[in-house]
């Protein structure tokens, strides 16, 4: 027979429990990948959700001619679509596929943890320039150790996305701060500037009006079809392509700054 069990004991070993006394293996301690890369990295980030960061990624990589890595988890992407051909999966975890002559690479992994995502694979060919789709959450990015936040820090220049209103505003002037020294070009999606209502104007904050005045505001116009269908293998609006021209054209007058 089983003898009785008090509430004490019963207490004691869910403690026990909780703290790992019972583990027979201890978990090994996640070391986060690292990425050393030969090309020029442009990290797209955004201020929050919903902000357009990986379309304007994809229309960053496909003005430059380069590749973008996205680095959501598999189940939340927002390029799975967006390839015309579909290369199939590296030894890395990372599934490669292509857009014309843009490479996009992304998760093939559920992540539940930043820590958990390996490094980009290597390409055969150097492209001009990798646009990293940072896809997690700013704070959580910079609070971990983790290959992205080494390239959110080390870059040169950082991509941060926002919409043109009084949330998406007060959002990216956060973004902003948790960034500097870091320094910023923002891409806001929504009407042009000179059409914000006076209520929107009134919010911007000091950052932001700084980005303004040194003609670091990048206007990503709303596009319909791509409101009501999201990414796909269709081409990419002329109007956001234009923006991301303009946008690399301001990358020019930033220096290289370290390689992460």
């Amino acid at each position: 027979m089983t003898r009785p069990v008090g509430v004490d004991e019963l207490l004691r070993a869910h403690r026990s429990l909780m703290v790992g006394d019972f583990r027979r293996h201890p978990p090994r301690p996640r070391r986060p990948a690292l990425w050393d890369p030969a090309e020029r990295v442009l990290p797209v980030v955004g201020a929050a959700g919903g902000t357009g960061a990986s379309t304007f990624a994809l229309a960053l990589a496909t003005a430059a001619g380069g590749r973008v890595v996205e680095c959501a988890t598999m189940t939340a992407s927002g390029l799975v679509a967006a390839p015309t051909a579909e290369l199939g999966r590296r030894d890395s975890g990372w599934l490669r596929g292509t857009r014309g002559t843009v490479v996009i690479e992304r998760p093939t992994e559920i992540l539940t943890a930043l820590v958990d995502l390996q490094a980009p694979p290597t390409p055969e060919v150097i492209p001009p320039m990798t646009v990293v789709d940072v896809a997690w959450e700013l704070g959580q990015v910079l609070a971990t150790e983790s290959w992205v936040a080494d390239v959110l820090r080390q870059s040169s220049l950082v991509v941060v996305t926002a919409t043109a209103t009084i949330p998406g505003l007060r959002r990216l002037e956060a973004a902003l701060g948790m960034l500097a020294p870091t320094p910023c070009v923002a891409a806001v999606l929504g009407p042009r500037r000179k059409k914000w209502a006076r209520a929107v104007a009134h919010s911007v904050g000091a950052r932001t009006t700084a980005l303004i005045r040194s003609e670091r505001l990048v206007e990503l116009p709303i596009d319909a079809r791509l409101s009501a269908r999201g990414l796909d293998s269709a081409p990419l609006p002329d109007a956001l392509l234009h923006a991301a021209t303009y946008l690399l054209h301001l990358t020019q007058d930033v220096p290289p700054g370290r390689s992460p």
